[in-house]
């Protein structure tokens, strides 16, 4: 069976993809970051210190690089629809695990929720890649890939009253509801879009070699790369640490420190679509990623300086700006991979990038954490954050004529 070309489909059913993959995205985001929202509750109960959420998120990631990796391959053998609504029952098992309270399982958890989380992006693009028209790629993918501030802004807003009204058990079950039905409503969408499934095509060594071939053939694709693992390293240890810097180093309850978090996902929202705008009108989504590489840097080593306690519209600002990049580039930068990739080869490029882009996941909350008891201080390790998105930064200004 073939696999549908790039400009097969576009006006006809776009915005139903863009909802659904909107949707899908935003659940499984909520799925995972309510975990970290509510770590200082999760963590006592466990026996752990809430640092060890970095080590949580890292396994979660660990094995999102797993399922991520052959993700692309999963969508050509089953269908995105099919794999989005496997990757959101893995998200719920894993929150009735850790829902337990069982010790051991918070593991389990943990990689079970990421090899569920991984496939999720390579999903989307590969519908949206097939359904947008060029001259719109960065607008869509940014808005689609506002799902995951959407859903760290959920978990922020949502979580904390939901463990005050629940307990944190309930808030976690809570989710896994929400993503249950999300896997049902999107059923209907099976038989058009899963249509052009191939129940033969291969998954195992392979495949990782065609995602390895990917890269090397892709003197742009292998600098994208690297910057997805520089960012990443910003992203998750702000989603994994604001909650709890916030309420550990200036006292905030878990509510307010919970509200902060969800100022920050809404910052990430409105900068995907503003910042796919700007680059669909001339800017270019690489000058436009170079930009909020820049802006990660200041944002980090303005809150790791931040004084106790922090004037408010101080904390507002950093909030808004770290939120803005760090949770904002996602959607530009997805755009211009599926710009790179080969006609029909967005799912697999997206795979191929994900490698990497998990990668900075497993390394920067362990290495926050690392740093941060080692000093006593979440701010030092906030400052530290900036080297890897300056580095970024460096590396795609330097490699610009690449993409041009």
């Amino acid at each position: 069976m073939t696999t549908p070309q790039h400009g097969e489909r576009r006006d006809d059913d776009a915005l139903l993809v863009l909802v659904a993959t909107t949707t899908v995205q935003a659940l499984a985001s909520m799925a995972v970051t309510i975990v970290p929202v509510l770590g200082p509750q999760i963590a006592p109960e466990l026996g752990v210190s809430p640092l060890a959420l970095g080590y949580y998120v890292s396994l979660l990631y660990g094995a999102a690089i797993v399922s991520g990796t052959l993700g692309g391959d999963l969508v050509l053998r089953h269908g995105p629809i099919r794999v989005s609504q496997a990757s959101l029952v893995g998200a719920v098992l894993g929150l009735l695990l850790l829902a337990s309270g069982v010790p051991w399982l918070a593991p389990v958890s943990a990689a079970l929720m990421g090899l569920s989380y991984g496939p999720t992006t390579p999903a989307s693009s590969h519908m949206l890649a097939l359904s947008t028209r060029p001259e719109r790629m960065n607008l869509v993918f940014s808005i689609k890939q506002t799902g995951v501030p959407l859903g760290g802004m959920l978990a922020g807003l949502l979580g904390p009253s939901l463990a005050n009204l629940l307990g944190w058990r309930g808030a976690l079950v809570t989710v896994a509801l929400a993503a249950l039905a999300c896997a049902l409503l999107v059923q209907p969408l099976r038989r058009r879009h899963d249509a052009a499934r191939a129940p033969d095509h291969h998954i195992g060594i392979a495949a990782l070699t065609g995602l390895v071939s990917t890269l090397r053939n892709s003197a742009t694709l292998r600098t994208l790369a690297l910057a997805s693992l520089c960012f990443t390293v910003v992203q998750l240890s702000f989603m994994t640490y604001l909650v709890t810097y916030l309420h550990e180093a200036f006292g905030y309850s878990l509510v307010a420190a919970g509200l902060w978090m969800s100022l920050g996902h809404v910052a990430g929202v409105v900068g995907r679509i503003v910042w796919g705008m700007i680059a669909d009108r001339g800017l270019g989504a690489v000058r436009m990623v170079v930009i909020l590489a820049i802006g990660m840097a200041l944002g980090n080593v303005a809150l790791g300086l931040l004084p106790p306690p922090p004037p408010g519209a101080a904390l507002m600002a950093v909030v808004v700006l770290l939120g803005a990049c760090s949770l904002g580039w996602n959607g530009t930068f997805l755009s211009e991979v599926a710009r790179q990739a080969p006609p029909g080869g967005a799912g697999r490029a997206t795979s191929a990038i994900l490698t990497c882009t998990y990668g900075g996941v497993v390394v920067g909350p362990p290495a926050f954490a690392l740093l941060a008891g080692a000093t006593g201080s979440y701010g030092v390790g906030f400052v530290a954050l900036a080297i890897a998105p300056a580095l970024a930064a460096v590396l795609l200004y330097r490699r610009r004529a690449l993409f041009n």
